[in-house]
């Protein structure tokens, strides 16, 4: 019996030591191609290697890929199996992932459109729930609680301000270099982000400071260029951005929020922006989106700008 979702069957990250070794060969391919051409993040790759690695276990296991043996069937049949008692994003997400495939193998010069053809996004509707961000007396108590944490309160502090305060993401604030800061500036360059570019931001001042009160007092003499390092196995490694989720996602458990997680403060930010006056693309800008239409969501927030164009109420005087 094959399971209904992907979580019983969770591979190791990009490892792919667990499969057959034309499957293996074949998923780093596909990482790559992730990787250099579409320029997606590791856990964006990761999430979409083992859709792929599903699909590539079911139906070439014990055999050489070949893309003309499959049919639309087959791709009808695998999305059924794996999404039934699933949500709609977890469906949507099934269907993104396959459909990446299939068109990475187009590239690859096979004939894929027909198969790419039957994949469906479950319907979903855009825009439709509103951010999800904390209010200002649950950002006080995030930051009271990560500041007096008994194990690196400093570290915590400054992680979280960083999502809080600049809306940067887990990856992004794990991949931060010492370098990557300008002290005389008050600027921070970020260096192989999610859109494949390099953004140089202003440096808020609490922010710095929480970063300077970290590095001065906090964190281990080390040879490390990081600015986050961590103790394991008795040697300083640079923090993942998995220990950085885990940190804000811990802080906002503590302050009884336990479905918040580190994406929550980039939307707080977004929210606090919108809501004093900002503009759409001011927003998109910050939060560095490679599309506007991913800022759309907080046009919503922005209630005396909607009130004006919303219509009158049939038979009213206005």
């Amino acid at each position: 019996m094959k399971p209904t979702s992907l979580h019983p069957a969770k591979p190791k990250a990009r490892s792919f030591v667990s499969f057959p070794a034309h499957i293996a060969d074949e998923l780093h391919r596909y990482d790559t191609y992730l990787r250099d051409v579409q320029g997606l993040a590791a856990e964006t790759r990761k999430s979409r290697s083992r859709v792929v690695s599903l699909f590539l276990q079911e139906k070439f296991k014990r055999c050489a890929i070949d893309i003309r043996k499959l049919r639309t069937d087959d791709i009808r049949q695998f999305l059924s199996e794996y999404s039934t008692g699933g949500s709609a994003s977890h469906s949507a997400h099934l269907a993104v992932a396959l459909r990446s495939y299939l068109r990475y193998r187009t590239i690859c010069g096979d004939q894929s459109s027909k198969l790419t053809a039957v994949i469906l996004n479950p319907v979903h509707w855009r825009l439709a729930s509103l951010p999800r961000a904390l209010k200002p007396e649950e950002i006080d108590r995030l930051l009271e609680v990560v500041a007096s944490a008994r194990r690196w309160p400093k570290r915590g502090y400054a992680i979280v301000r960083l999502a809080l305060d600049m809306g940067l993401r887990s990856g992004e604030i794990a991949h931060l270099m010492i370098s990557d800061v300008d002290w005389r500036t008050g600027t921070v360059t970020l260096r192989g982000t999610k859109s494949l570019r390099q953004d140089v931001l202003p440096l808020p001042m609490e922010t710095g400071q929480a970063l300077a009160d970290y590095l001065q007092y906090e964190r281990p003499v080390t040879s490390q260029t990081a600015i986050f390092v961590r103790r394991v196995a008795e040697q300083d490694r640079p923090i993942t951005s998995v220990a950085i989720q885990k940190v804000i996602k811990r802080a906002c458990c503590c302050i009884g929020l336990p479905h918040y997680s580190a994406h929550a403060l980039r939307h707080t930010l977004a929210c606090r922006l919108v809501e004093s006056g900002s503009s759409l693309k001011e927003v998109a800008d910050l939060l560095r989106h490679r599309s506007l239409n991913t800022t759309l969501i907080y046009a919503k927030l922005d209630t005396p700008r909607l009130s004006t164009v919303a219509l009158p109420w049939p038979g009213s005087q206005s």
